[in-house]
């Protein structure tokens, strides 16, 4: 029996460790941080998806310093723009020095740099790599992905923290394994799932979608091999900790449906659009009744504001309309785009303009609750430009204004189905893990228990 009990064992998946004990646990840290840090240095190669606001720099900062006193070997956190600038802030709040390169100069110690500049470096420089915000890797034939995976490839110490690691999108979750070292995504989805088509196609196939589903034996063993490298968190609780200071305020959701001036060429009154192209047409041709709404529902408030935008019209115009916002645009140089984010999170600015793709990421605007947001079809996108502002560490209740027109009502109504979606498969996924966790409680149950002298 015990024989048999090995050769399943050896036919799992779970991931092994290759990490250390802890060397240094401060007590800055709150008590579900500290179990999440202990896992992730024991692991060696882990991944955080935790939410908004749940302490990710901290955390990520704690398992850096441990690997540099244990290596002593220079450590590289990675982080989308602005980001950096933020966990050296941090990091000199928590007594944990970092230092920015942008060169591909190794600093001594922890080392700083954005996502953009990761090809001036040698991973042989570095004994550890963190990734901030990983939800990146997703991009399953992206150019940064296949940077990120080969410059982690030899890596012995690999830390991967984000939000949106979307439980219902296992080519990210296949793509975050593969950067820590674990299964490959091709070797994941032919494990765990199968096809209708009985192949490894992705993608389309013959002009069709191909979607995979779970093989009928792996639902349960695929989330304990996620569990074996992963934790996912929504609030403390999900470990078995006391939320208290990390219950959120409430959110408020208004939609905001307008009348366009005008009617889509060769049509009496505006129709619901269909496909993308006349979904394009739509917004180009709505977009001075979008910006004026949002501009009204911003001037003169005398409060902060994030404004999120998808084109390029949309932001020049919104900028025109309102006097004292600033505009983050793509054609600003990464030093710009840096200044105008930081001076919104110093109160310098009180009106903030962009695109979720510049800047819905790891950046923190708790001083800010009032959000407004042109639907698209990326829930990630809206959910980390909510979360800008709607995380821990909000006292106030944020104010989100959706403005959307009558024909884009099916962008909207997909945005939702996505969100509910995503919240779902989120609950499944803790549920799973918690259940496929044997977790040692030792540390929080000291006292030995006593058994009566009856039994």
């Amino acid at each position: 029996m015990n024989d048999y009990r090995n050769f399943l064992a050896a036919k799992s998946q779970d991931a092994n460790n290759c990490g250390f004990d802890p060397l240094w646990v401060p007590d800055f840290l709150f008590d579900f941080q500290k179990a999440l840090v202990t896992w992730a240095i024991r692991k060696g190669r882990a991944a955080i998806f935790a939410d908004c606001g749940l302490g990710k720099t901290p955390m990520q900062l704690v398992w850096a310093q441990n690997i540099l006193e244990r290596e002593n070997k220079p450590v590289l956190i990675i982080t989308p723009l602005a980001v950096g600038a933020q966990t050296m802030r941090e990091g000199e709040k928590f007594g944990i020095p970092c230092q920015r390169s942008a060169n591909g100069k190794v600093q001594r110690g922890i080392t700083l740099t954005n996502y953009e500049r990761l090809h001036y470096f040698n991973p042989r420089d570095f004994v550890a790599v963190v990734c901030d915000e990983s939800s990146i890797l997703k991009s399953f034939d992206g150019k940064r992905r296949l940077e990120i995976t080969e410059f982690m490839r030899k890596m012995r110490y690999r830390l991967l923290c984000t939000a949106t690691a979307a439980p219902n999108d296992y080519i990210e979750l296949g793509t975050s394994s593969e950067a820590l070292g674990q299964l490959g995504h091709m070797d994941m989805l032919n494990r765990f799932f199968k096809n209708d088509q009985h192949n490894s196609a992705t993608g389309r196939n013959w002009g069709e979608v191909v979607k995979w589903r779970f093989k009928g034996h792996a639902e349960l063993p695929f989330w304990r091999w996620i569990c074996s490298w992963a934790r996912a968190v929504r609030k403390p609780s999900d470990l078995g900790f006391a939320d208290e200071e990390f219950v959120l305020p409430p959110l408020l959701e208004t939609d905001h449906l307008i009348e366009p001036k005008s009617a889509p060429s060769g049509m009496l009154f505006p129709l619901s659009a269909v496909g993308l192209k006349e979904q394009r047409e739509e917004r180009q041709r709505t977009i001075r009744e979008r910006c004026e709404t949002v501009a009204a529902l911003v001037n003169g408030t005398g409060a902060p504001a994030l404004v999120w935008c998808h084109l390029n019209a949309e932001g020049d115009l919104l900028e025109n309309l309102i006097s004292d916002a600033e505009q983050i645009s793509g054609d600003d140089p990464d030093e710009a785009k840096e200044e105008k984010f930081l001076a919104f999170v110093d109160g310098k600015a009180r009106i903030l303009i962009s695109k979720p793709k510049i800047g819905a990421y790891g950046l923190n605007f708790q001083h800010c609750a009032h959000v407004s947001f042109f639907p698209s079809h990326s829930f990630e996108q809206y959910y980390q430009g909510v979360r800008r502002c709607w995380r821990f560490g909000q006292k106030r209740p944020v104010r989100v204004d959706v403005i959307t027109t009558p024909g884009e009502n099916s962008v909207l109504e997909n945005l939702k189905r996505k969100a509910a979606a995503a919240d779902k498969m989120f609950s499944a996924l803790v549920a799973e893990m918690n259940r496929a966790l044997v977790v040692d409680r030792g540390t929080q149950y000291p006292v030995k228990e006593e058994v009566p002298t009856w039994l």
